[in-house]
């Protein structure tokens, strides 16, 4: 079986899990969060390179303030929880996304984790956090424009993968595999210009019920299809 190098996952459900067990919403975002860490390590097991998750996005701030309190102090429990699992697991990690709006204490916990963890050789683990794809396209051609008028590259120079340089991506391969869990079938401000040639797979369960069988059943299904330049074609002998 062919395994994608990279595999992207939007982490859709935890409330709407949570609600059918008459639970808060807060309760699937932590359960969901417990999660994340099963699933990389099935994952690397399975044998893919990268995963990038979507943790939070920049419309997520227009949530409930409770909702957003919480789910902050979920993130600083969880730069705890991802030091011990990346030391255990030898996992390199890096959050992509704008960090400058998180409080002062969880930018400093990010940076500690990107360092502890920058010359380990396991699963590559992007989480997105503060991440909005519009975003981040604006703020590459902000950078891409300062260089401009300082003179360290000519506009005639410009190309993608110039431009790459300047994505908060930069250095890592595009995804191969799109997965959305909770049955929507939508981007949601995601990595517009990395998934540009990539399969999508949207899967019918919440995230905290994403397990080993469901990620093996996503990549049955990248298997299923021919990848041609210029499209897909299905393919019946796998």
């Amino acid at each position: 079986m062919n395994i994608p190098q990279h595999v992207a996952i939007i982490l859709d459900g935890n409330g709407r899990w949570a609600k059918s067990k008459g639970m808060p919403r807060n309760y699937g975002h932590a359960q969901g969060s417990k999660n994340v860490e099963r699933i990389c390590e099935e994952a690397w097991r399975m044998g893919i390179k990268y995963l990038t998750v979507y943790a939070f996005s920049t419309e997520n701030w227009n949530r409930p303030a409770d909702e957003v309190n919480a789910l902050m102090k979920l993130l600083r429990n969880y730069m705890k929880t991802c030091l011990s699992t990346a030391a255990k697991n030898d996992m390199k990690v890096r959050v992509i996304g704008d960090i400058t709006r998180l409080d002062a204490d969880i930018r400093k916990r990010i940076l500690e984790l990107e360092e502890a963890t920058r010359n380990n050789g396991g699963l590559n683990f992007q989480i997105a956090i503060n991440y909005g794809s519009r975003d981040e396209l604006i703020r590459a051609m902000r950078g891409l424009a300062g260089d401009c008028a300082a003179g360290k590259v000519r506009p005639e120079e410009i190309n993608e993968t110039v431009f790459e340089r300047y994505l908060d991506t930069r250095g890592i391969p595009d995804p191969d595999l799109l997965i959305r869990t909770s049955g929507e079938q939508r981007l949601s401000n995601f990595l517009l210009w990395q998934l540009a040639y990539t399969e999508f797979y949207f899967a019918d369960v919440h995230w905290p019920d994403f397990t080993k069988e469901e990620l093996l059943k996503a990549v049955r299904a990248y298997n299923a299809r021919d990848r041609r330049f210029g499209g897909v074609k299905e393919v019946t002998d796998v």
